[in-house]
């Protein structure tokens, strides 16, 4: 609806933000929203209020109010020094791929001096829920933020009400005392600007973060060593944590010992003890969407695609029987738009190999005879250009190099991946990690 007005009258909407934004205030009547509850799946119960998820309902209008206000703050949070360097995500010009893009890149360049490397993946509990308004307003004017942004931001934070909606909900409107509604487009960097000082500079290791995912990497000449530095950083970062009334989910804890693809020693099971918890190190850790072996090897990552691909393709195909059903072009649409993101999902970062590209290939064949409604006996060679739809290969190729171009055009100063390019590296900026 407010597409359609903006195009009969553009100077609308512009007319009725522009007054919040210049006296840092918000209405009461866009502080209510409905949330709705939903179940996460995979749970083996549904007795703990951590089984459900919360997404909350907001008004158009005040999503485009809150959106213009993400986009003015970020680039006054990085101008302020208010976010780390290594945080990532809900960021302008920033993905998770940037995070996972630094972290290998730190691994591998810890490996050449043969030291070894270990990795802490933390998960920050209910992190949009802690979001204190009267801490996040004391920081923002010790940063000299202007006083309409710190005005807006606590009005936006104070007096919401919500109405939590599921089956045989009362349907009652409750106050909301603390915390930032999930699904608001400003609530993640609301969260990354209370997270910030959370974050240290490691000799010899990383601390790079995605919203509420932290990894904490360290190297030494022995995992040992690397499990005791781990330790040290976690009390100091969960002691931070305590200060700010943030606190990571300790279960959730993933450990990982990094090794060279050349390394034919017995894998290390040095395990990290954190609050009465014991932790072995993982064969495979997923993060961010992408899953890592100790050895850095795609195989795992793509194998888990082509699954995901396979059973997606298995239920669509239904709508579709030879000569009937779907028309070809929409199961080219379909192929294209549904099918390909899910089966190449994490080119951008990660390689497939010949054993992984081998199936890919396959199941890709088959999606493209499915399209075109092809004989089985049809040469695979002219699939797909019948079909319209790029080779597996090509298609990972084209998205890695968008990838590097994404990465080698980004502002080092805003880009983790990018602040670690060659100080040779052409670029505007001489600014380096």
């Amino acid at each position: 609806m407010w597409k359609k007005v903006n195009l009969v009258n553009p100077t609308i909407i512009l007319e009725l933000l522009s007054p919040l934004v210049a006296f840092g205030y918000h209405p009461p009547s866009l502080k209510t929203a409905n949330r709705v509850v939903l179940n996460k799946p995979g749970k083996a119960s549904y007795d703990s209020p951590a089984s459900f998820r919360i997404i909350v309902l907001l008004k158009t209008i005040s999503t485009i109010l809150e959106r213009i206000m993400t986009a003015r703050r970020s680039a006054i949070a990085r101008s302020k020094g208010l976010l780390y360097q290594n945080q990532c995500g809900s960021l302008l010009g920033l993905r998770s791929s940037d995070a996972c893009l630094t972290l290998t890149h730190e691994v591998r360049t810890l490996q050449r001096p043969r030291l070894k490397v270990s990795t802490l993946f933390l998960d920050i509990k209910a992190g949009f829920d802690n979001v204190n308004a009267s801490t996040l307003r004391a920081r923002l004017l010790a940063s000299h933020v202007p006083c309409y942004m710190v005005d807006w931001v606590s009005s936006f934070l104070s007096e919401r009400t919500c109405t939590l909606l599921f089956q045989g909900s009362p349907n009652l409107s409750s106050p909301v005392s603390v915390g930032t509604p999930q699904g608001s487009p400003i609530s993640p960097l609301l969260f990354l600007l209370c997270g910030a000082p959370l974050h240290m500079s490691i000799p010899k290791g990383l601390m790079v973060s995605y919203v509420n995912d932290f990894s904490i990497t360290v190297a030494s000449p022995s995992h040992r060593g690397n499990i005791r530095k781990l330790q040290r950083l976690f009390n100091t970062v969960a002691a931070r944590g305590r200060d700010i009334g943030v606190s990571f989910s300790v279960p959730k804890t993933e450990l990982i010992h990094w090794r060279t693809p050349s390394q034919r020693s017995l894998p290390s099971r040095a395990p990290i003890e954190l609050e009465g918890h014991l932790f072995h190190p993982s064969k495979v850790v997923r993060w961010l969407g992408y899953w890592f072996t100790p050895a850095l090897n795609t195989t795992h990552d793509f194998r888990h695609r082509l699954s995901l691909a396979q059973a997606i393709f298995s239920f669509v195909k239904r709508l579709s029987s030879p000569g009937a059903g779907v028309k070809p072009f929409l199961c080219h649409r379909i192929a294209n738009g549904l099918l390909l993101p899910i089966l190449t999902y994490g080119a951008d970062l990660l390689t497939p190999n010949s054993s992984a590209l081998r199936g890919m290939d396959s199941f890709w064949h088959r999606v493209q005879r499915w399209t075109t409604n092809n004989f089985f006996s049809t040469p695979t060679s002219i699939l797909s250009r019948e079909a319209c739809l790029p080779p597996v290969v090509s298609h990972c190729r084209y998205r890695s190099r968008l990838a590097a171009l994404r990465v080698a055009c980004a502002p080092p100063y805003t880009n983790p991946a990018s602040a670690r390019l060659p100080q040779s590296f052409p670029s505007l900026s001489s600014f380096r990690a």
